[in-house]
């Protein structure tokens, strides 16, 4: 029996063999958006991030989640080469707590855009780096900001 010979569709772990590096940071990724973010499983950021990096980023996660309880990330974009993985997403959320000293709203923000670049070494993420529309996300909150030029 042959072990079929990865092609740019298929994933080499597919084919039993390791996957490359590439391919684990977007595995890593789509895991932080899925189990950390969307489920708020935040216990599985230490999985995912370096020692030096883990409390740092679930301490971040906790107080977002706290202050928008429906968290919810959709994973636009995906694209992965060598040791980094970048992602594009939409965001959306119910503002149910303090956030950037704002009293809850109880209003809901949707489709916010947001990108995250992070580098994977020995199957973690070891450095971390977000842009995202938080003026977008606080016009949508609040109605008396003023809106986009």
């Amino acid at each position: 029996m042959t072990t079929p010979t990865p092609t740019a569709h298929t994933p080499r772990a597919a084919t039993g063999q390791s996957p490359t590096p590439a391919e684990q940071g977007k595995a890593l990724l789509r895991r932080l958006i899925e189990e950390v973010i969307n489920q708020g499983r935040l216990e599985v950021t230490d999985q995912l991030f370096s020692p030096e990096l883990a409390a740092a980023a679930r301490e971040g996660f906790a107080a977002f989640r706290a202050a928008f309880s429906d968290w919810h990330m959709e994973l636009v974009d995906l694209i992965a080469e060598d040791d980094k993985v970048v992602g594009r997403f939409r965001c959306s959320g119910t503002h149910t707590g303090p956030w950037l000293g704002n009293a809850p709203t109880g209003r809901r923000f949707e489709q916010v855009d947001e990108v995250a670049i992070l580098r994977v070494k020995d199957g973690r993420f070891v450095d971390y780096w977000a842009l995202e529309d938080t003026a977008g996300r606080l016009q949508q909150l609040d109605s008396n900001l003023p809106s986009s030029p």
